[in-house]
């Protein structure tokens, strides 16, 4: 392992280099216009794993392009090793609000700044880095890789599930290594245990014909931004928790243990809501900020689109009003349930006058795993050497909805291991991530593939 270290050592500065490369393509899966971009970060990618000594090629979808790469110099015998990420990014706007461009990597206090930095392409090509250490430097590496690399995870991956069910005989595996989450904060790595799920819609309610004069008919015909406005509000009960009959009836109840950890955690709910610029911090009572944001659903409005925004006064009543809702769903929630719920709860709301459609944009089964086993020892063992820090559990608020179908379908454990920090801003303008995390975290994943020999 030390000629492995050795090589990361000496050839950082270059592998900053090719990150940049990386990240200043524009590979926004959600823009049409952005294809071509997409579809040459998938070139980039695979041209990159046959580098690093892996046999690569491009494998097409109805929509984005999926990169695979594979090595298996191990022998039959071995464990298999599959590791997943993506090489598309969300679309960056605001971006006035950002301090550097979002598609030119800037450092800065440590940090590397743009788009994809941290979500994903900063730390899957940690992933290409460490294999081409060990390859390179003729390190008997004593597991198989499999490698995948989507372009629509953010999204909703539509295409990834019917991939994985085709090609589930190439994909099988022992282990599927995600690095798409973080570390609890900073020089204090982490293990997944976690993830929330996703149910997205679009609320629309439709009025009148055609935009009207408030003072002609306002009082007599209903207001399409009025009658969202009170659906909105019947989301949530004053505690603060999502007021749809039924909602809760599938969520599971975690164990005293998994709460007393996360209650262990190093937190201050005074630090946090200073770091974010708020006076304090809200949520469903009776849980901790943690627990609200790791294993307790949430309802939020995304975007609201109603009425004449623009300057001065213009006395309309609008004849559309829409608003983006999103559901973090906790195991065992199910999004088709959900929109079933959300349906149901507005039929209770009597909005007479408007027609209301609810369309789903897209969805994802939340995931939990035990953080016992070899491979969450390998993980533990192989972030301490790099970090110098026994590992946390940590869980995740975000959706990565794969990871249940990984399991469900290729009969594997599913192993989280990330690298970026609280507050890296992702989805977000200045995202970024630490330099010191992006480079000892090819470390910790070398360290990593040897010790998952112990899987088999």
């Amino acid at each position: 392992m030390s000629d492995v270290q050795g090589f990361i050592d000496e050839n950082l500065g270059r592998f900053r280099s090719e990150l940049y490369d990386f990240l200043r393509i524009p590979s926004i899966s959600a823009k049409s216009e952005h294809d071509d971009d997409t579809r040459a970060a998938a070139e980039w990618f695979r041209e990159k794993l046959t580098s690093a000594g892996l046999d690569a090629e491009i494998i097409e979808t109805p929509g984005h392009p999926i990169v695979v790469g594979e090595w298996r110099g191990a022998g039959p015998d071995a464990p298999t090793v599959l590791i997943y990420g993506h090489y598309d990014v969300q679309p960056p706007e605001p971006l006035s609000l950002w301090d550097s461009p979002p598609f030119e990597a800037t450092e800065r206090d440590g940090r590397i700044y743009a788009r994809g930095s941290a979500d994903d392409k900063g730390q899957l090509y940690m992933h290409v880095k460490a294999l081409e250490a060990h390859l390179a430097t003729g390190s008997s590496l004593p597991i198989n890789i499999v490698m995948i690399a989507e372009g629509e995870e953010e999204i909703g991956s539509p295409n990834l599930v019917p991939f994985v069910v085709e090609y589930s005989r190439r994909l099988a595996c022992d282990v599927i290594l995600i690095s798409d989450t973080g570390m609890y904060a900073e020089g204090l790595p982490s293990v997944g245990f976690s993830l929330r799920g996703l149910a997205y819609f679009e609320i629309h309610v439709h009025g009148a014909v055609s935009d009207l004069h408030s003072g002609e008919y306002g009082g007599a015909v209903a207001n399409p931004g009025n009658v969202l406005s009170r659906l909105v509000a019947s989301l949530h009960a004053p505690d603060g928790s999502v007021a749809i009959d039924g909602f809760y009836d599938e969520v599971l109840d975690w164990d005293e243990a998994t709460r007393a950890q996360i209650a262990s955690l190093p937190h201050s709910d005074q630090d946090f809501a200073s770091t974010l610029s708020v006076g304090e911090l809200t949520g469903e009572q009776g849980y901790g900020t943690l627990e609200r944001l790791w294993i307790r659903p949430t309802c939020d409005v995304c975007g609201i689109l109603c009425g004449y925004t623009g300057e001065g006064a213009k006395t309309v009543l609008p004849n559309h009003a829409m608003a983006k809702v999103s559901f973090r769903l906790v195991p065992d929630q199910n999004p088709g349930r959900i929109k079933d719920l959300l349906e149901a709860h507005i039929e209770t709301l009597d909005l007479r006058g408007v027609t209301i459609e609810v369309q789903e944009l897209h969805g994802g089964r939340p995931w939990r795993a035990s953080v016992e086993g070899p491979a969450f020892e390998a993980a533990s063992e192989a972030l301490e050497e790099a970090f110098g820090t026994r590992p946390v559990p940590m869980g995740g608020g975000g959706s990565i909805p794969i990871v249940v179908e990984f399991e469900e379908k290729l009969d594997a454990t599913a192993l989280l291991v990330g690298f970026s920090l609280p507050g890296c801003n992702l989805h977000a303008p200045n995202e970024w991530l630490p330099i010191d995390n992006f480079e000892k975290g090819i470390g910790a994943l070398a360290l990593l593939y040897e010790k998952l020999a112990r899987v088999g």
